[in-house]
């Protein structure tokens, strides 16, 4: 069967552009569809054979380099990545928290009492974090880990200002998306990407978290349930880079950061909040803070990828936390 992402049965050979001082060629075709390994078995000899010599001749005349690994290109994509590197992009597996998803401690994912996989809430557990100051947000769901090819990737979006890297980036997010869905109400469901501050929004020329949450719901069966507006939450100051403060300095540093522009559209209704990276979880809880605060009944978060603890949290019993908070 033909992986859904990439089947390419012919080749375009479109105009070259340099950029960065690298060669990289231009094609209409979505990168994202590469990942696969069985397509080309099912293409006749000679459009394999003449796909080949293609291929060989444009890495040996215009030669490029993967952005990730350095390795020689011989596929035409406007994304300069190999696709070995695509490949290494896995989801995680194991137990996690029902609500932050963080990774439960090891030895417990045999435990009766904790099922493997992504939890639901109902079914779950709660890592420590969970259990001593539960979040705003209702659960937090991310493809893979941030220590893998998905940080390469990420950065490649956000620093080296690749857009085409928030096709592949949206297309994992829409795997995650798909699974929350669910869990979802009936009503469209409001996508909120975590905003940047202006300064921020101006020296990058974007918004990544705006830019995969498009992706990400043009790859929904059912788009028209997802509604982006990425004008309903604002970051009205700058803030300090979070890493190296205490739990309690991270959420001092954030407070007051962000506010609702149109509390009347937010009210009564389910939210998903939307970023690239979900490492503390203190950005996306202050969003789901003032969210909740304007009237949303339920906020969620889905990230393409997550930062793990390398211990893992010790688990807790779900049942004895609230269902809500304030």
């Amino acid at each position: 069967m033909t992986h859904p992402l990439y089947c390419t049965q012919r080749v375009n050979l479109p105009a070259a552009v340099f950029r960065r001082g690298r060669f990289v060629f231009s094609s209409n075709e979505d990168l994202t569809r590469a990942i696969t390994t069985d397509c080309a078995a099912k293409e006749r000899l000679p459009a394999s054979w003449l796909r080949g010599i293609t291929e060989s001749f444009f890495a040996t005349i215009f030669p490029s380099e993967c952005r990730l690994c350095n390795s020689f290109l011989t596929n035409i994509s406007r994304l300069p990545v190999c696709i070995d590197c695509l490949r290494s992009m896995r989801p995680m597996e194991g137990s996690f928290c029902a609500v932050c998803g963080e990774r439960l401690q090891r030895g417990f994912e045999s435990a009766p009492f904790a099922p493997a996989g992504l939890f639901t809430a109902e079914e779950g557990r709660l890592c420590g974090g969970c259990r001593t100051a539960i979040p705003y947000y209702s659960t937090a769901s991310a493809y893979g880990s941030y220590e893998t090819g998905l940080r390469d990737m990420i950065h490649l979006l956000k620093y080296d200002r690749v857009r085409p890297a928030a096709s592949v980036l949206g297309s994992l997010l829409a795997n995650v998306i798909a699974r929350m869905t669910p869990a979802f109400g009936a009503k469209a469901i409001l996508v909120v990407p975590v905003p940047l501050y202006s300064s921020k929004l101006r020296e990058r020329g974007f918004n990544q978290a705006e830019l995969v949450a498009r992706a990400a719901i043009k790859r929904q069966p059912d788009g028209k349930r997802f509604i982006l507006r990425a004008e309903l939450l604002k970051r009205r100051r700058a803030t300090e880079s979070q890493i190296g403060l205490t739990q309690n300095q991270r959420k001092e540093n954030l407070r007051g950061a962000f506010v609702v522009t149109n509390p009347g559209m937010v009210a009564s209704r389910e939210i998903l909040l939307v970023d690239d990276v979900l490492t503390t979880g203190t950005t996306v809880s202050e969003c789901a803070r003032v969210l909740r605060r304007a009237g949303a009944t339920e906020v969620w978060v889905a990230t393409v990828a997550r930062t793990l603890k390398k211990s893992g949290q010790a688990i807790t019993d779900f049942a004895s936390v609230p269902a809500s908070v304030a």
